[in-house]
């Protein structure tokens, strides 16, 4: 059995990129299913999808790189040629490495962070309710989710962590001279703005306000931090009251769009905005960028402010990459041991057939009226020639080399490594 894993990530492919291929969660099982179908075969499938990479999982007889390059090119409106250059391809070993390591945080943005963790789990749950996984994969990620909770435990690899949340309040803290006299908006209601939210209210801005396509999540978010609650729909109205702007939901396309900011910019009289883009595909247009004014952030713009605090976890990184490397070498002894189980079955169906031929045997015997003595020796001796045939063969081979070989193999089975 093959496991291979093609993708994408902030390392190896910027933002415009990565949001093409970013997939919507209401999506996700009709992509998957759409991915099994390209294949020539029955194929274990799983799709990683968050705002920093799109990874490809699978499993199957034998490694299909191109089936699942093309799929994903398609996927994202993409030529195959335009996205060899910013994809990977990992197989057997690697494959699982690289999921024990993005699982354990050790390759996210924010080393260390666990929210990929929850992530990765629920696109496990997808895959396996939608019927795209099987026992290889299954055994892949649930090793993945053991290894990561081992690191977790067992290393520092969370200490020092600096969130994509608090990197953002670090941002608004060098715009503004007191977040305290800010009006801070925040557009979407999940687990990203959920952090960023408790980050901000811990500086105390003058107002807290959310925007989200749920009223009863807006409302219940706010609620808790003392803020209020708006329709996504009064955003181009209200953008012009908030100094700092907060943006990240699974919409496909921008809500906040060049227009808009631009007139809110006249209304406030070109008094600076902030705003930082955390959604993949953008919530923000890109344009926003150049206007004079407006400080716009991406998720890939907050690396260099990530990674300030980095250099402290990098002995909690070799103690992580140890425990991964325990867990690989597992991995790929039950994959090799998952590869004889059909020789094992065969086995089992041949000494069985043997068995009841001998049985067979024995019962006619038995009704001819000879002695129950003389059967079981017939049946013992008729078992021993049958198990004995094929080594007994190979010991007498003519050729040299094969009959060392039946030689050692006939040792190391039946003597234990040497003759008694």
């Amino acid at each position: 059995m093959a496991v291979w894993t093609l993708g994408l990530n902030h390392r190896t492919a910027p933002i415009d990129l990565r949001e093409r291929f970013a997939f919507a969660s209401d999506q996700l099982v009709l992509s998957l299913q759409g991915l099994r179908r390209n294949f020539d075969t029955h194929k274990e499938v799983a799709i990683l999808s968050t705002c920093n990479r799109t990874e490809v999982y699978c499993a199957g007889d034998e490694v299909q790189w191109q089936d699942t390059l093309s799929w994903l090119a398609d996927a994202g409106n993409a030529q195959v040629d335009d996205l060899q250059s910013h994809i990977y391809k990992l197989e057997g070993g690697a494959s699982a490495r690289h999921a024990f390591r993005v699982a354990s945080g050790l390759d996210s943005m924010v080393l260390g962070e666990s929210q990929i963790l929850g992530q990765f789990k629920d696109a496990v749950r997808v895959a396996a309710d939608s019927g795209a996984l099987g026992t290889t994969l299954n055994q892949l990620f649930q090793r993945s989710f053991a290894v990561a909770k081992e690191v977790r435990t067992s290393t520092d690899i969370g200490a020092h962590s600096i969130s994509m949340a608090a990197a953002s309040v670090r941002l608004a803290s060098q715009i503004f001279e007191n977040i305290k006299d800010t009006h801070v908006l925040f557009v979407g209601a999940g687990e990203m703005i959920e952090l960023c939210v408790a980050h901000f209210a811990a500086k105390s801005p003058r107002s807290i306000t959310i925007a989200n396509r749920s009223a009863t999540r807006a409302d219940m978010l706010a609620a808790m931090h003392g803020g209020k609650s708006i329709a996504l729909a009064d955003l181009p109205t209200r953008l012009p009251d908030f100094d700092v702007v907060v943006s990240c939901t699974a919409s496909t396309l921008p809500l906040i769009g060049l227009g808009a900011v631009k007139r809110a910019l006249r209304a406030r009289k070109n008094r600076p905005m902030f705003m930082v883009d955390l959604a993949v595909p953008r919530d923000i247009e890109p344009e926003v960028k150049g206007l004079s004014d407006v400080f716009l952030y991406t998720i890939d713009d907050l690396t260099q402010v990530i990674n300030s605090g980095q250099s402290h976890r990098q002995e909690a990184v070799a103690e992580a990459e140890v425990i991964i490397d325990v867990g690989v070498q597992k991995f790929m002894a039950w994959l090799e041991m998952r590869s004889l189980v059909p020789m094992i079955q065969q086995l089992n169906l041949q000494a069985d057939a043997w068995r009841q031929a001998e049985l067979i045997r024995a019962r006619k015997l038995i009704e001819k009226g000879q002695s129950v003595d003389s059967v079981l020796e017939s049946l013992s001796m008729g078992l021993m020639k049958k198990m004995l045939n094929n080594p007994l063969r190979e010991l007498n081979h003519p050729d040299g080399a094969q009959r060392t070989k039946a030689i050692d193999a006939v040792k190391h089975i039946y003597f234990n490594g040497g003759l008694s």
